[in-house]
């Protein structure tokens, strides 16, 4: 795969994100969800804040900021742990995203607030939220961690 062209740098937000492989879910059901919420405290833990995110059945967006410079250093074991975990439960082969994650530098207090809107309202757009006060999904009772 071609190197990237974002540089990390510690205390810059960024916006993460990845799709299934040929557009498929990479949430099969409820609890996928909640596994990958828990591996990403798990491997973000003391490096990586969340500010906002949004998980749809085949892709995510992350908005973080970063409090490394090496967040490839975090991101390829968390994306293989959550990939390998949905193959073993599900008896697949293969990878389960499209590439490696995709990152944008958030450079502006302006694209900030964009960023944060987008990625709220992305299940209201999507048709899987009536929500548009903040457009989560309301948890479900085997999504509650």
């Amino acid at each position: 795969m071609p190197r990237r062209t974002t540089e990390f740098r510690a205390g810059y937000y960024y916006h993460l994100y990845n799709r299934g492989v040929n557009h498929e879910h990479i949430f099969f059901d409820a609890p996928n969800y909640t596994f990958f919420l828990k591996q990403l405290r798990h491997y973000f833990q003391g490096t990586v804040d969340v500010a906002a995110y949004c998980l749809m059945p085949n892709h995510y967006h992350l908005l973080v900021r970063l409090g490394v410079d090496d967040l490839n250093g975090v991101m390829a074991p968390f994306s293989i742990s959550f990939a390998k975990a949905m193959n073993k439960r599900y008896r697949r082969v293969g990878p389960l995203f499209q590439g490696r994650f995709a990152s944008k530098l958030v450079d502006s207090d302006t694209y900030l607030l964009h960023l944060s809107r987008y990625i709220h309202l992305n299940p209201v757009k999507a048709g899987r939220s009536t929500n548009r006060s903040t457009g989560f999904i309301p948890a479900t009772p085997s999504m509650s961690a």
